[in-house]
């Protein structure tokens, strides 16, 4: 649980102005990504994002007065840490090699959809309701539409590893989100973020030397464009989207933060034709509609029922959560 100190309430402007922030910065991460993947190593941009972001918000938060995290914080920060940025944007920042920045978004939307599944087949889980049944097995048809593993009307598929990277990093998101609800983390959702910005930092480091970033690492062939999403993504993808979707996780009710994953794919889609002249075919629009409308489907909550308000964190940006960004 976290700390037990009395916070007063957040107004709906506060509660608003970090859901736009979500909505609109997470939703243009996912071209910010493809830009810079392409002339720098995905892990190792990913670490450099998060190593930069939380330090810097680290070292703030500790000379702001912050007590100094305990071990049990540190380790619920670092499972937070290595499900949302290692698995969720690590995934993410891979395949976007692979996949168009807006069909990523549309399968990384997809997150509620895994949620709704962990959390009820997890011991003491909500147990779904006959609507959210529904709406995931809606959303898992317009899934397999948008992966079209065979061609369909002469239009190419989606690379099919890079589409199970994808659905791999949602379900790690998922279970990172759900988890950081009722982990001991610090009072300080800023500090907590940037605790875990810092493990899933360090972590992506380790995975990218591993896996050969290094060797493929060429700063001088690096293009401008890179640097400007780098840039761009520390900034607004890690310090405004993936603090405020970490800071809405503990004070606002779960419905009402899982909007944003039907929000997130339209602005991506829209930015993605508009600016990077990805296809924008009658396939990918018709299943962003199908998984869009499933997520909401999947969402929606009765108002006679409202979820009580739980103080927690996760992480995105991923961005940090989105995130994922996520």
């Amino acid at each position: 649980m976290q700390s037990e100190q009395s916070q007063p309430a957040p107004s709906s402007l506060a509660i608003g102005a970090a859901l736009l922030a979500v909505y609109i910065v997470w939703g243009s991460t996912y071209l910010a990504i493809r830009f810079a993947v392409q002339t720098m190593p995905p892990f190792l941009m990913a670490s450099a994002r998060f190593l930069i972001a939380g330090s810097v918000l680290y070292i703030w938060r500790r000379l702001k007065g912050d007590p100094a995290p305990t071990k049990i914080e540190w380790r619920s920060a670092a499972i937070v840490g290595l499900c949302l940025l290692l698995g969720g944007n690590g995934g993410l920042v891979w395949a976007e090699q692979h996949v168009a920045s807006s069909i990523a978004a549309l399968l990384i939307g997809a997150t509620p959809l895994w949620m709704a599944l962990i959390d009820a087949l997890r011991p003491h889980g909500q147990k779904p309701s006959v609507r959210t049944v529904l709406g995931i097995i809606i959303g898992f048809c317009g899934i397999t539409l948008l992966i079209n593993p065979t061609q369909v009307a002469g239009v190419e598929s989606v690379d099919p590893l890079g589409a199970i990277v994808l659905l791999g990093a949602a379900f790690s998101w998922s279970a990172g989100s759900l988890y950081s609800r009722k982990a001991v983390l610090p009072a300080s959702p800023l500090l907590g973020t940037a605790m875990e910005m810092l493990v899933g930092g360090a972590a992506l480091l380790v995975f990218g030397v591993l896996v050969g970033d290094l060797r493929m690492l060429n700063v001088a062939a690096i293009a401008p464009a890179a640097w400007l999403g780098l840039g761009y993504l520390i900034v607004f993808g890690s310090w405004i989207g993936f603090t405020a979707y970490t800071w809405l996780l503990r004070v606002a009710p779960t419905p009402l933060v899982s909007t944003y994953a039907y929000v997130n794919p339209v602005v991506a889609v829209v930015l993605g034709f508009l600016i990077a002249d990805e296809p924008l075919t009658a396939r990918s629009l018709l299943a962003t509609v199908i998984i869009v409308g499933a997520v909401v489907l999947t969402t929606r909550r009765s108002p006679a029922k409202p979820q009580p308000v739980i103080p927690t964190t996760p992480s995105p940006q991923l961005a940090n959560v989105s995130i994922i960004d996520e």
